[in-house]
């Protein structure tokens, strides 16, 4: 984001511009050049002295609605607040420029912005995961509608890392079912992880847990397909190894069932 700032600070940036370091004294600007008051709040960003940005791109904003500059300045009012770690203010700044201008060429930046919020506010994994889905869901709406866009690949990045985390917290409930011996409660957990989250580093475990879980209630087809699946797509897995002792050990072997809905849920399936 700071390469994004930099490439917006124009030559007459760097022009003298009457102590615009020092910090604003009075909100009376309707006299000031949209562009003077512009390129000083760019300026004292660039410093780090965000809020007193904030206050000149605030009267850019006011003053001059409708102008580039001040469809620019919104936009650096979401990501000032970004900066400073008011993630909500910078949601709702970012929202409101996307539903202003929905086809200008910095809604890209807005919608990377938001997504950005959210994904700063993810919690440890033990704790509600609605900032993590909410980061997901923005992400993919910047895939969806920005697909060239310079934040894309970055996008895509943060999606695996936030499936990563939803599919970790699917896994700490059902091992807290398992733990307390409710198997068919785990398996629930574990599905989700298996036929949403294939691609995060979870899915070994899960279906390790669901070869367990089956086994427990003494549902062995299902069991040995888990296993089945486990080995065909992880070989070399451990948790491969502890399923296939485990079947072992009572006389059975992995087998697939292709009736299986673990069998369908890896149909096409191929590591990234």
């Amino acid at each position: 984001m700071q390469m994004r700032l930099m490439g917006w600070i124009v030559i007459v940036a760097l022009v003298a511009l009457g102590g615009c370091g020092n910090r604003v004294t009075e909100l009376e600007f309707e006299d000031t050049p949209a562009d003077q008051l512009y390129n000083e709040a760019l300026v004292l960003m660039n410093a780090g002295d965000y809020r007193t940005a904030m206050v000149k791109f605030e009267e850019v904003d006011r003053l001059h609605p409708h102008t580039d500059l001040g469809r620019k300045s919104q936009v650096m009012l979401a990501f000032a607040s970004y900066s400073r770690g008011n993630y909500q203010e910078a949601i709702n700044s970012a929202k409101r420029f996307i539903t202003l201008y929905p086809n200008h060429p910095d809604a890209p930046y807005a919608q990377y912005i938001i997504a950005n919020s959210y994904y700063r506010q993810i919690p440890d994994v033990t704790r509600d995961q609605a900032d993590t889905k909410q980061a997901l869901d923005a992400y993919q709406v910047l895939i969806d509608k920005y697909p060239d866009s310079e934040y894309a690949e970055d996008a895509r990045n943060k999606i695996q890392a936030t499936k990563d985390q939803l599919a970790g917290k699917q896994m700490e409930i059902g091992r807290y079912y398992l733990e307390r011996d409710d198997n068919l409660a785990a398996i629930n957990r574990f599905r989700i992880v298996v036929e949403k989250y294939q691609t995060t580093r979870h899915v070994e475990e899960a279906l390790f847990r669901l070869t367990e879980s089956y086994y427990a209630l003494g549902l062995t087809q299902e069991a040995q397909t888990a296993a089945a699946v486990l080995g065909h797509n992880f070989p070399q897995s451990r948790w491969y190894k502890d399923a296939y002792s485990l079947l072992e050990k009572g006389g059975y072997a992995p087998e697939e069932s292709k009736s299986s809905w673990i069998s369908r849920a890896f149909q096409g399936f191929s590591l990234l």
